[in-house]
């Protein structure tokens, strides 16, 4: 009985679960239905399931479970009266369309019933019609053709009117089509006279016909359109092909020239706007006209001059070259020919006027404005092409947009170059505006560098956006590989980046080739060149070629110029500017001690009591100039000295003491002979390191001022050994020599060269001296220390 009552049960819930969508094959419900004990399960066996409790669990877990159970049943009483409280509303209108269900198909079987007496009827009625007239069949078809006869017939009689009346109303087309309809029949039958009265009225209405599409051709105002139309109905009404083929094309590029020159006339006004002749631009069309830019230009080329081009051509190859199969072959090579020509002529000067247009737009700076009108000439140019694939049209619109791309980037470089030397001319005003104002502070060259690099950089990444107009996604041309990998890596890296590299290392060449004027030229200028090529090698070449490839994403740059050949000719230029600085600057100096030592007089001259101011502006200038290299360069690595201590530097001037091993040249005195003396300052020379005065100098402080420091020396001991001194003369040189190695020997690599060089200059002025008698050194050391 238990079984009996759980099988009605398990139908019910399968139905539930059919209901709800609850399929048995879903797998968890499989796993979890082999289980007889599962209460939730499809095998579930409540025998089992209580022998289980009971066994395994004690009297209070029994009556918790008993508790649980009881719960669950109540929320499931609850949950089954909320379902069917959820869904009475659709019992009841399912009940509701059942019963209108019923209803509708009843009276759908009482229309079928009715209608299936009706077609019983038609039937029929058509049975007795065909009964009825079988006998007359035969002679109702003669009737209907002799009636169909009669109706061709009287449209032939009124041909003629009704040619006239299409004629008045301009109805061409129409009086053509009536014409051709019956013009097989007249020529049949025109050995009969009503025929042929008919047939010659007809030939001259026709006639007169002709003579108005002629006209019509003929006239300028006509559109293409218009054209084709005349040239279909002339065609229709026999007119010779060929001679309408050449008449069609004449009168076409008579309209087409009108749209050239029109462009024409755009061009010559704005040439003459920019070369700034608007003396013929005096109406207000012609202000219009030189205003247009080159994206409306293209724009009234492409609506005006290419539409009617291609509305000829199609019109062209419609009419003449649509209809080989009527035609023959030799009529129609001769006509593909003519189209060929007259398209090849035509187009030919409308390139021409484009490519003015786009030249002198590329002097402008509004680089996204003709990137756009270049797109919309390529995409209309392929559409022409479509029409003559013969024509290499697109080849040569392609051509174009190539050459306006290069011209482009040569305008962008021109630009470069143009603001490089303004900037060049900036920074000499910067230079000059201090000593033109009579001020003597010193020029912060750091920042006058820092801000002509940020302008050098941010113009060139000015530029390098305006041109990744031309590699946008949406630009035609720009997706086609022959125009976007040369314009990438030929025009932009190379011809735009790599040649405004290569004309900074030309342009600061010139001023150590000698093709500036060495005077003209501040030597503080050239030590900012000489920095600022030295950071483009280091740094700044290597993040403007990768910034470069990466905006135009080049990837291959095995047939470019290298970033290594870039550095070394920058590198070579920043040496040669540095050398030059130099020697400049030492020319400087060198100046004023040549003349201080050819204007003074030696042998008569008093005795010293201070130190001569040239020496002193000597002094202040190299230390203005270790300011001005300090600012850009750095420090730089000296030679180490056992002696560097500054108090005997300072005795210097004392030759006795500092310097024990030279004591019998700077004790010299007039008993020794000249060979004595000559011998011994030649093998010290001997023994002495060679002195390089002009070699290159490193880039950092101390190599610049020790190369300048040894031109100056070496100048002030080539002036000595041309003068004659006097016993004066030769103190006062001793005083100026040690007053410079107080000071100088702090700006040198190694204080050596500077020991080498005065005590050449102290001995030169000794063997030159009428009076050879030196000062003592404490005196030499209180002149110069109250100097």
């Amino acid at each position: 009985m238990a079984d009996s009552g759980v099988v009605p049960k398990r139908k019910r819930h399968g139905m539930l679960k059919l209901y709800y969508g609850i399929h048995d094959d879903d797998p968890s419900s499989q796993n979890a239905s082999t289980d007889p004990c599962d209460i939730n399960g499809a095998h579930f066996k409540p025998e089992i399931f209580l022998a289980k409790l009971m066994n395994e669990r004690s009297l209070t877990e029994l009556m918790d479970n008993e508790n649980d159970m009881v719960r669950q049943i109540r929320s499931l009483d609850s949950d089954m009266q909320t379902l069917v409280y959820e869904n009475y509303n659709k019992f009841i209108s399912a009940t509701d369309t059942i019963r209108k269900m019923k209803n509708d198909f009843k009276k759908m079987e009482d229309e079928m019933d009715r209608l299936a007496t009706n077609m019983e009827a038609i039937t029929e009625f058509s049975a007795s019609i065909s009964s009825t007239l079988q006998d007359r069949r035969q002679q109702i078809n003669k009737l209907s053709s002799v009636h169909s006869l009669l109706k061709k017939l009287q449209f032939l009689f009124e041909l003629p009117t009704r040619l006239n009346k299409c004629i008045e109303l301009n109805a061409y087309g129409q009086a053509v089509r009536y014409y051709t309809r019956a013009r097989a029949v007249l020529h049949q039958y025109q050995h009969m006279p009503s025929f042929q009265s008919i047939q010659d009225e007809c030939s001259v209405i026709v006639n007169h016909l002709t003579e108005k599409l002629q006209q019509q051709f003929n006239q300028k105002d006509s559109s293409p359109k218009q054209l084709a139309i005349c040239v279909d109905l002339l065609l229709q009404l026999g007119q010779p092909a060929e001679g309408l083929c050449d008449q069609f094309l004449t009168n076409a590029k008579e309209r087409l020239e009108e749209d050239l020159d029109k462009l024409k006339s755009q061009i010559d006004c704005k040439e003459n706007d920019e070369s700034g002749d608007t003396e013929n631009h005096q109406t207000s069309e012609d202000y219009l006209n030189m205003s247009m830019d080159v994206l409306e230009y293209v724009d009234c080329g492409c609506n005006g001059f290419l539409s009617n081009l291609s509305l000829v051509v199609a019109s062209y190859q419609e009419l003449f070259l649509g209809k080989r199969s009527v035609q023959n072959d030799d009529f129609y090579d001769v006509a593909f020919s003519k189209l060929q020509e007259f398209v090849a002529e035509l187009i030919n000067i409308y390139f021409d006027y484009v490519e003015r247009r786009i030249k002198v737009e590329n002097e402008s700076n509004d680089t996204t404005l003709l990137v756009r009108a270049l797109d919309r000439f390529y995409r209309r140019i392929q559409s022409v092409h479509k029409l003559m694939p013969s024509a290499n049209i697109s080849r040569t619109g392609t051509e174009i947009v190539k050459k306006a791309a290069h011209g482009c980037v040569q305008h962008s470089l021109s630009t470069l170059n143009r603001h490089f030397t303004d900037c060049l001319t900036d920074v000499r005003q910067e230079l000059a505006s201090p000593q033109m104002a009579g001020l003597h502070k010193p020029i912060n060259l750091s920042l006058i560098l820092n801000n002509l690099e940020t302008s050098l950089i941010d113009k060139l990444k000015s530029i390098l956006t305006s041109l990744q107009a031309f590699t946008v996604s949406d630009v035609t041309f720009a997706q086609k590989s022959d125009f976007l990998e040369p314009f990438c890596n030929k025009e932009v890296r190379e011809g735009l980046v790599v040649q405004f590299i290569c004309f900074i290392t030309s342009s600061t060449n010139e001023f150590c080739d000698g093709m500036h004027d060495k005077g003209s030229t501040p030597p503080a200028l050239l030590l900012v060149l000489s920095r600022l090529c030295l950071d483009f090698e280091q740094s700044t070449i290597q993040y403007i070629l990768s910034t470069v490839d990466e905006q135009f994403m080049i990837y291959d740059r095995s047939s470019l110029t290298s970033l290594s050949d870039l550095c070394s000719q920058i590198k070579n230029t920043a040496q040669k500017l540095l050398n030059h600085y130099v020697q400049t600057q030492g020319l400087i100096v060198s100046q004023m001690i040549r003349k201080s030592v050819e204007t003074r007089d030696w042998l008569n001259t008093i005795e010293p009591r201070n130190v001569r101011a040239v020496m002193k502006r000597v002094v202040e200038d190299i230390t203005s100039i270790d300011t001005q290299v300090g600012m850009l360069y750095e420090e730089g690595v000296r030679k180490a000295h056992s002696h560097s201590s500054g108090s005997s530097r300072r005795t210097y001037g004392n030759y006795s003491t500092s310097r024990p091993q030279r004591n019998t040249q700077w004790s010299y005195t007039p008993s020794t002979s000249n060979f004595d003396q000559n011998l011994l300052s030649n093998i010290q020379k001997l023994f002495s390191e060679r002195i390089e005065i002009f070699s290159a100098v490193e880039a950092n402080k101390v190599s610049v001022l020790t190369g300048i420091v040894k031109i100056s020396l070496k100048t002030f001991l080539e002036c000595v050994r041309v003068r004659t001194f006097g016993r004066y003369g030769l103190q006062q040189i001793q005083v100026d020599t040690h007053y410079l190695q107080l000071y100088l020997w702090r700006f040198v690599s190694d204080e050596n060269l500077v020991h080498v060089l005065l005590e050449e200059i102290v001995s030169s002025a000794v063997h030159r001296c009428v009076e050879p008698s030196l000062m003592e050194p404490s005196v030499v050391e209180l002149i110069c220390d109250r100097g």
